[in-house]
């Protein structure tokens, strides 16, 4: 591996182990009915930054991790528009939860990937992510996500504009 590829590597494991931290503490924060308006920044910015770098990596094929990369930017583009244009009026306030932590699912569910290929002991549970230990991993990382949601959207306050 080259050293630019490697400093490339660094940086994007970096930015997205970030985007995953901040992404909970948003996360913690939906639950508790808190909005930050500095870590919902740090978590978009640092998420839109992830997918942003994957795709500084050599292109090949068209791979599951491109993939991802483009249906996080998506959803993404739907987050900040929900927050910056629509300012989470209506339905949009839904919307911006729904997508935040579909991006932030994306995140976890590569970290968890990426555990089970690079860290020995995980890898030697799943050697090929076809086994049993790496589907009851990824399943409760689905099911923590719907319930965080179902919970976000039930707890959360829409903007709602009274003209009078």
């Amino acid at each position: 591996m080259s050293t630019s590829l490697f400093v490339l590597v660094l940086v994007h494991v970096a930015i997205s182990l970030v985007g995953i931290a901040t992404g909970f503490v948003w996360m913690a924060g939906l639950l508790h009915r808190r909005d930050s308006r500095a870590w919902t920044n740090a978590f978009l910015v640092a998420t839109i930054l992830t997918s942003a770098t994957g795709f500084l990596f050599p292109i090949v094929k068209i791979t599951p991790g491109i993939v991802f990369g483009v249906v996080s930017l998506l959803v993404l583009a739907v987050a900040v528009h929900a927050r910056s244009v629509r300012h989470l009026e209506g339905r949009w306030h839904t919307a911006f939860i729904v997508t935040g932590l579909l991006a932030q699912y994306l995140n976890v569910f590569v970290l968890v990937v990426q555990s089970f290929q690079k860290i020995p002991v995980l890898h030697a549970l799943a050697p090929t992510q076809s086994e049993l230990p790496f589907a009851v991993t990824q399943l409760a990382v689905l099911v923590g996500f719907l319930v965080a949601g179902v919970l976000s959207v039930k707890r959360s306050h829409p903007v709602v504009l009274v003209t009078a």
